[in-house]
């Protein structure tokens, strides 16, 4: 390989300046030897996937999130038997169509595979595993923009009300009040309250810290809760058979769900409450920045699609200033 570099050089002598020879040189180096490398050992598209889920947990994914890439990304090697360096855009344009028929799904499920293979793909072109990423020119799926459902005053009111035990009751006002995710929920310890400033810290997507607020029924509902306890676990909720240990994310969602069926109210699970929140504090005059922040969002567009306004809203500022 070395010599046949220095032929290249030789070569191009008459036509570069030294500068120009010298990064030549560095580029043939680099390059090269990488294919000579690729050459003696070709990674297959298992390893190329644990390499990228690896990547992903040390940026900080939870593991709820890694988790879905890795299906997804697996899903797409199940369908599409070719090695990574040799899908193209037309085999990955056919695999999502046929994905769609197949598992008769909507546009942003679509999207959101589109996503996860577009986040991989970059990720080997980023790391020069491949030249380009084929997923490039496959565009964004469109879909419909649609106001999605939040709790009326009333809604949150039945759910106090028909709660069977101080436990739930707790969750549904933390939920409600501080607009936390149902993930931040179930990692809350007792220690991270502080009642006094009625305040807790909680670890967001990529285990970022914020500090979230609840009102005055949370904290009340909250310590009547911890003193109902004879457990010693240090997680703030638990199951509530023994031996108690810490509340998951399945138990929240099933116990909000069942008690929704019940009361027969649409689509009760935790990321409504957090969507409610947002909305509510929007409509009450909250700066949007400061409802980002309440959020954990780095982007204001993606606090902007939590917080639908309401259309009852928008009708009575169009009477006020318009009409």
């Amino acid at each position: 390989m070395e010599n046949a570099i220095c032929k290249i050089l030789n070569d191009m002598s008459e036509c570069l300046d030294v500068q120009q020879m010298r990064r030549l040189q560095e580029c043939l180096l680099k390059y090269l030897q990488r294919s000579e490398l690729d050459i003696t050992r070709e990674i297959d598209n298992k390893e190329y996937l644990d390499m990228f889920v690896a990547a992903k947990r040390i940026e900080g994914c939870s593991e709820r999130t890694i988790e879905y890439y890795r299906s997804t990304i697996q899903n797409m090697f199940f369908d599409i038997k070719a090695p990574v360096r040799q899908i193209t855009t037309e085999d990955l344009r056919e695999y999502l169509t046929q994905y769609q028929v197949k598992n008769n799904c909507g546009r942003v499920t679509i999207d959101n595979i589109r996503r996860n293979l577009s986040s991989f793909f970059s990720w080997l072109e980023d790391e020069d595993h491949i030249l380009k990423s084929p997923i490039r020119r496959i565009h964004k799926v469109r879909t419909g923009t649609r106001v999605k459902e939040t709790f009326s005053d009333e809604n949150i009111e039945v759910l106090r009300d028909n709660c069977k035990n101080i436990r739930d009751l707790a969750i549904i006002d933390l939920l409600y009040s501080a607009g936390i995710r149902v993930g931040e929920l179930v990692n809350l310890n007792k220690a991270d309250i502080n009642f006094e400033e009625r305040e807790c810290v909680v670890y967001g997507k990529g285990n970022k810290e914020r500090r979230v607020y609840f009102d005055a029924r949370a904290k009340i509902h909250l310590q009547e809760y911890l003193k109902s306890r004879t457990d010693r676990n240090e997680a703030l909720f638990v199951t509530l058979d023994k031996p108690s240990e810490r509340l998951q994310i399945s138990g929240v969602e099933i116990r909000l769900r069942n008690l929704g069926r019940r009361l027969d109210i649409e689509k009760v699970h935790p990321h409504k409450f957090r969507r409610s929140m947002a909305t509510k504090a929007i409509d009450k005059g909250m700066p949007i920045e400061q409802v980002q922040r309440l959020l954990g969002h780095q982007q204001i567009d993606t606090t902007m699609h939590y917080a639908m306004v309401n259309q009852s809203n928008v009708k009575n500022s169009h009477r006020k200033f318009i009409g």
